[in-house]
């Protein structure tokens, strides 16, 4: 008797994706099931952010559907639930200035009505010792550090994660290749847009082609 697979959680059935009358994504399809990753490379360009955008629901397929338990996340319906099981990590940090470090994941904590996790986000991120300062006085590796103990600490099943390793230092690095394969352990599913290397088990990979063909550069005038 043949086995049956689990429905994947994720599904891109022949998605493309237009931006400024120009084809940015043609005909991607995946499935991600939970506890998987899927690491987005690419050149500058390519489509990692259109991709993640897509999935967050900020920009729709021009073609194809993306699928959540089966269901067109572009349904209003469907949506609103699908929307509460995204995290997202941009390049923009969110981040309040005039805020303590602390007070910036308790903010998002209040939001989701949740309580208790942002400590021990600071901490685990190295940020223990900076929760009473304000954020305007921390350095770009540790606003990003911050950023992802809000994403630990906001605690939601889907992880949709743009360039998360820019600005980090080696340890920070190896601090967010931890957390994301234990939240894969529980179930979680991220999405990785990098163009910096990132050890992540067991991760499928997609490569966006480059959409124009690539120009010289001055370095290239120089070898």
């Amino acid at each position: 008797m043949p086995i049956k697979l689990p429905h994947p959680r994720i599904l891109l059935n022949n998605v493309s994706c237009m931006r400024n009358a120009q084809t940015v994504l043609r005909k991607i399809n995946v499935s991600v099931h939970d506890g998987s990753a899927l690491v987005l490379t690419g050149a500058n360009g390519s489509g990692k952010t259109t991709f993640l955008r897509m999935l967050a629901g900020f920009s729709r397929p021009s073609a194809g559907e993306i699928l959540w338990n089966g269901h067109d996340i572009t349904s209003p319906g469907v949506f609103q639930q699908y929307k509460l099981q995204l995290n997202w990590l941009s390049l923009k940090d969110a981040i309040k200035d005039k805020l303590t470090v602390l007070d910036n994941v308790q903010w998002f904590e209040v939001l989701e009505g949740k309580c208790g996790k942002a400590k021990g986000a600071l901490e685990l991120m190295g940020l223990g010792r900076l929760v009473n300062e304000k954020a305007r006085m921390l350095s770009m590796g540790q606003r990003k550090r911050l950023q992802l103990a809000r994403l630990l600490a906001i605690d939601r099943p889907i992880w949709l994660l743009d360039e998360p390793s820019v600005a980090l230092d080696d340890e920070g690095v190896r601090l967010l290749e931890y957390i994301i394969a234990e939240h894969r352990k529980q179930g979680g599913i991220v999405f990785v847009a990098t163009h910096l290397p990132i050890e992540i088990e067991d991760a499928m990979s997609l490569r966006l082609p480059q959409r124009f063909p690539r120009r010289k550069t001055m370095v290239d005038l120089l070898d």
